[in-house]
């Protein structure tokens, strides 16, 4: 296995989990803003490495294993932490619909490419968006921890609301590209 930039890039999203979770609990003021920072840091390496590797031409298949795997770890772990510290079955219902679709479409796409349809469940524009949203959400939400503007956290629900909406449809729209194979699928 070669490492190459962008697969570099990848490993310090990961590298960068810890760090997150361990800043989240330390008691200064603003170490919930540092959280949002590093978390920043690291979705942009997530636009980053992807872009890298199609310009430099690096794309591997580690890499393409790795990359949706930092970002699910990134998202449900700090997402996690944030129910954690702040419980509310509303903020717990929409982690649980993201963290459950992840699982969910990772299963699909796991059982589509055993059966040889990997390609008809690969990432979509509607998926790049709900990673967007989903990380734009978490950053604000980490923010609301520090700063005292009731507005910024209620955007951050918002926020979350609508990635978790946008979740649930990108889950709606694989499930039914999956439906006629899983229907006529005779493996169990």
């Amino acid at each position: 296995m070669r490492f190459n930039l962008a697969t570099t890039l990848t490993l310090v999203r990961i590298g960068l989990i810890p760090v997150l979770a361990v800043c989240f609990y330390l008691p200064f003021a603003g170490a919930r803003s540092l959280c949002a920072f590093i978390f920043a840091v690291a979705a942009f390496t997530d636009w980053l490495d992807g872009y890298l590797a199609r310009k430099l031409e690096q794309t591997t298949a580690f890499g393409a294993f790795l990359d949706p795997v930092a970002d699910k770890l990134m998202v449900a772990i700090t997402l996690v932490l944030i129910v954690q510290a702040q419980p509310s079955p509303w903020l717990a219902l929409a982690a649980a619909v993201i963290i459950g679709r992840e699982i969910t479409i990772a299963s699909l796409r796991e059982w589509m490419a055993e059966i040889g349809q990997r390609k008809q469940v690969e990432v979509s524009w509607l998926g790049k968006i709900k990673t967007s949203a989903q990380m734009a959400a978490i950053v604000v939400l980490l923010l609301a921890f520090d700063v005292t503007a009731t507005w910024v956290g209620a955007s951050g629900y918002v926020l979350l609301y609508i990635s978790a909406a946008l979740t649930l449809w990108s889950m709606i729209n694989y499930l039914r590209v999956a439906l006629p194979m899983l229907i006529s699928s005779k493996k169990c």
